[in-house]
């Protein structure tokens, strides 16, 4: 009897475990704290080739509410156009050094997209947002990282009808859904969950505190 409740206290320590996010080491980003940074065009590993353009666009606020100074994407953009840098694959390849000295930036915020589409089915539709994140110090040091997966499927909004009203209710949700899927609202969630979860990226130095009462 003894074995049997130590292995079930084991099995229940392993779950409670599992479900605790990993604490990341965040030493080198205290040694060495950002106040500036640059956001590169994003890796696109989805099918929609809107859907970097999209997500570039939701980041500075985020990033800048934290309290950091975020060079302006678009600008950020065409620079690197003129300096021959077109794919974001190599962005993402190139030395971190060179991109922040190319624009005096502390630390490189790299985001790749995992994924960003819509399933649907007859009675239900899924809209999914997948990022990777990293944040790269001007020379090389990984200064904090998140993973965010954000999925949305409409529900069925029965307001009457039995049987019969639901599945038509659940048919509209899946054909909107369809139609035009707001991936906006799930990928701004995705950023400030990454920004503001379990695993934060740590307040900057313009970030507002306060004031004594």
């Amino acid at each position: 009897m003894n074995r049997i409740v130590l292995a079930l206290m084991s099995v229940l320590l392993v779950a409670c475990n599992a479900t605790q996010p990993i604490k990341q080491d965040l030493s080198a980003f205290r040694a060495a704290p950002p106040r500036s940074i640059l956001v590169v065009p994003v890796v696109n590993q989805s099918l929609d080739v809107d859907a970097p353009n999209y997500l570039l666009s939701a980041l500075p606020v985020p990033l800048a509410e934290k309290g950091y100074y975020v060079f302006p994407v678009n600008t950020t953009k065409y620079i690197l156009e003129q300096e021959g840098f077109y794919e974001s694959d190599r962005i993402h390849n190139e030395a971190p050094q060179v991109l922040a000295k190319m624009f005096g930036a502390d630390a490189i915020l790299y985001v790749v997209i995992k994924r960003w589409d819509a399933q649907y089915a007859v009675l239900s539709a899924a809209v999914t947002v997948e990022f990777d994140y990293r944040l790269i110090n001007k020379d090389g040091i990984e200064l904090w990282k998140d993973s965010r997966k954000v999925v949305y499927s409409p529900q069925n909004n029965n307001q009457g009808g039995g049987a019969i009203g639901a599945l038509i209710g659940a048919m509209v949700n899946a054909a909107i859904t369809r139609a035009a899927p707001d991936y906006m609202p799930l990928a701004r969630q995705a950023n400030q969950q990454a920004l503001s979860g379990p695993n934060a990226l740590p307040n900057g130095p313009y970030f507002p505190t306060k004031p004594v009462q």
